[in-house]
Order: structure tokens, then C-alpha cells, then sequence
């Protein structure tokens, strides 16, 4: 069932951004991933460490990284989008040249199913076009079909590239998807 669409107004992130990116990365984990990795990984999540992590970041962001944020009218931010390359300059584990990576998309629990991700992905696919890039990647852990589903919907397919995410002690499965931009 659809839920009803969240009106909100996406824009480039600043550094003052970053605690608000870290509160709906952190809650974003906490509800998406329950049941697909370790609960205790998910409970000592630090929003301290992601603030400082997202602010460094967001200070160091430039043409070859960027972040959006979706923002309600009170001033909420309720998701967020990373893309472009990865630490280094180019997208990550063997991808061809001129491709770009949605690095991360993440949004509150309310939000999900309200249009907000589809908008956040079609505006990071669009300004990775806009840059350039002729192809994108980003990585999804296996077992989370909701996400799947949401980028298939989307126009994205599973390259038939796997990894391994570390969470703890814990390895899981995660799938690279790609799109022709």
C-alpha cells in the first residue's frame, strides 16, 4: 500500500547539515536493518561518530561528491542521498571508467513509500548525468528485498557482482546494481 506523498524540498547539503544526516542515517539503519544484521551493531550506532563523519564529509564535498537532503516545510530533513565517486576518485571494485556511485540513500521510517527516495535517486541519477558520468553503481545488502525491489522499480539491475559487508563479526552478503545514465 502507498503511502500518501511527503511534500519536501530537496537541496544540496551543507555542513550544517550533518547532525540531521547522521540522526536519519543512524534511524535509518536501526529500522531498515533489524533482522539483517547484527541487532548489537544496530544498537551502538553513534550518532556523535556519524555527525563527525557527515561533517567531514560535507566540508570536503566538491564536484566529485555531493549529498541532497529532502527537507519538509517545518525544516525537517527526512532522507538524504550521497553520490558520485568514492574516497579516491573512482567508482569501486573494478566498475568501467565513467561510472559514478550512489554512495548512500537513507530516509526516516515515515518517509519510506511517500515518493522521497524515488525523488532523492532520480535527482542524484540526474546531476550524475548532468557531471558526465554515462553509468552508475551502488551496493545493496542481499537480504534487503525492500531496497531491491525499489531500485528494480527504478531501472536498476543486479550486475551479477557480489561482496561482503563486515558488521561486527558478522559477514553479509551485498549485490552491486548498475544503471546506464
Amino acid at each position: 500500500m502507498r503511502k500518501t506523498e511527503v511534500p519536501v524540498a530537496l537541496r544540496d547539503a551543507t555542513v550544517e547539515d550533518a547532525r540531521a544526516i547522521a540522526q536519519v542515517h543512524v534511524r535509518s539503519w536501526r529500522w531498515a536493518y533489524r533482522g539483517q544484521i547484527p541487532d548489537g551493531f544496530l544498537d551502538r550506532l553513534s550518532l556523535a561518530e556519524r555527525e563527525a563523519t557527515w561533517r567531514a564529509r560535507l566540508v570536503s564535498a566538491g564536484a566529485g561528491r555531493r549529498c541532497l537532503v529532502a527537507e519538509e516545510p517545518g525544516g525537517e530533513v527526512v532522507g538524504f542521498a550521497a553520490f558520485g565517486t568514492p574516497e579516491g576518485g573512482s567508482a569501486r571494485d573494478g566498475t568501467p571508467p565513467g561510472t559514478a556511485e550512489i554512495l548512500a540513500l537513507y530516509l526516516e521510517e515515515r518517509a519510506a513509500g511517500t515518493g522521497v527516495g524515488r525523488r532523492l535517486l532520480g535527482s542524484a541519477t540526474e546531476r550524475l548525468r548532468d557531471d558526465g558520468w554515462t553509468r552508475a553503481s551502488l551496493w545493496v545488502l542481499e537480504s534487503n528485498e525492500r531496497a531491491r525491489r525499489f531500485y528494480e522499480r527504478a531501472g536498476w539491475t543486479w550486475d551479477g557482482t557480489t561482496s561482503e559487508h563486515r558488521f561486527d563479526c558478522a559477514n553479509r552478503p551485498i549485490l552491486r546494481y548498475v544503471t546506464e545514465l
